[in-house]
């Protein structure tokens, strides 16, 4: 019960996320952004999709207990689920699930931005793994791990040079 609970709550947050980056896409665009990387995001909407099905099927079918230290890795969870609205609110109406650039504007360098270049990327890459170890569903922690990574390459090659093209991206992280 806990884990159908848990996976309809993560579920929820992410949809009210979609609903927030659409609103600051058309925020944006209005003011004349771009938008970089189109190919890679249907993949990755589609391997984030896959991670809940998968997560789903595996626990469903393997009925596994929860981890024993399930209640340090619910707190690791709330704690980059803290990161993640951290992120969120630093980047205010910047923030976006794809990767579109108002051309002149200031890179963000403070809140998390000051230890990661990417936080919310390292958030993610993190809830990948501790959820499934969470519920012990390391057939999907594996497979989606690697998923992730494989989809950050491309994203991040394609990001970095959206914003080093058109902001002070090198000279904002030049000193780091």
């Amino acid at each position: 019960m806990f884990f159908y609970a848990f996976i309809i709550l993560v579920v929820a947050q992410r949809l009210v996320e979609l609903v927030h980056a659409k609103r600051n896409e058309k925020w944006m665009k209005a003011k004349g952004a771009e938008e970089f990387g189109q190919g890679h995001y249907p993949f990755m909407v589609l391997m984030h999709m896959t991670f809940f099905v998968a997560l789903v099927v595996e626990v469903s079918i393997k009925q596994p207990t929860l981890h024993s230290l399930w209640p340090v890795l619910l707190i690791l969870f709330l704690g980059l689920q803290w990161m993640r609205v951290w992120t969120i609110r630093t980047l205010g109406r910047y923030w976006n699930t794809k990767i579109i650039v108002l051309k002149g504007e200031e890179v963000v360098v403070k809140g998390p931005f000051r230890f990661l270049k990417h936080p919310n990327y390292f958030v993610v890459t993190a809830e990948l793994i501790v959820i499934p170890l969470m519920f012990q569903a390391y057939w999907t922690l594996v497979a989606y791990f690697f998923l992730n990574q494989f989809i950050l390459m491309i994203r991040l090659n394609e990001e970095e040079k959206a914003l080093e093209q058109l902001t002070n991206y090198q000279e904002a992280f030049a000193k780091r």
